[in-house]
């Protein structure tokens, strides 16, 4: 089964784009089969239109572009978001993405007392997030906790999906500290999808 990439950046050459190729390339040399979803260049439309909301009242899935993206996730054992930290969260573009291929249905269902049913316990999700800022910064702010409390929780656990690898590449304007970061969140992502899990 294979692992999706999931990039939103509109720059090939950021140090976005390079991440999700050296973290393709690497874990393809372990024999992982990979796919890659460049949301910016495959022109996906983030917005949530009525006809998105029309699906998620009534449950069912009808936008031919969702219906292709949940099937991407379908296949994968493994979701690997790689973007460029925007006012401390994900861009727009991504947020969108999960806006609306994430719907109740698929993602989850609401049961009895409209208590939440989690569908995606066989996906675990992991987060290389590029950043500007360093680890002292986001820990000094909160940003940290709420990043986490955002994304992790908010999204990964609503859904039920396993938390696998968390890692930053940061203070991304720094060459150095940028090259470093790189090397290390590749390897550390890379070690979570191939690590054998237990059942």
């Amino acid at each position: 089964m294979p692992t999706l990439i999931v990039t939103a950046h509109p720059d090939l050459d950021s140090l976005t784009h390079t991440a999700a190729q050296q973290l393709r390339e690497r874990l393809e040399a372990e024999g992982v089969e990979v796919d890659v979803a460049h949301l910016a260049q495959e022109g996906f439309d983030p917005r949530f239109s009525a006809n998105d909301r029309a699906d998620y009242k009534g449950g069912s899935i009808t936008g031919p572009d969702v219906l292709a993206e949940q099937a991407r996730l379908d296949r994968a054992t493994d979701v690997v978001l790689v973007f460029p930290v925007f006012w401390w969260s994900m861009p727009a573009l991504l947020k969108g993405w999960i806006d609306r291929v994430f719907i109740t249905g698929w993602a989850f269902e609401l049961g009895e007392n409209g208590r939440v049913v989690p569908k995606l316990g066989d996906l675990t999700a992991h987060l290389l997030p590029v950043s500007g800022f360093s680890e002292a910064s986001f820990a000094r702010h909160g940003y940290e906790e709420s990043f986490s409390t955002q994304i992790e929780h908010g999204v990964f656990d609503y859904c039920g999906m396993p938390r696998g690898a968390k890692a930053f590449i940061r203070e991304s304007e720094d060459p150095d500290a940028a090259k470093a970061g790189l090397e290390a969140a590749v390897a550390r992502v890379a070690a979570a999808v191939t690590t054998p899990r237990g059942d």
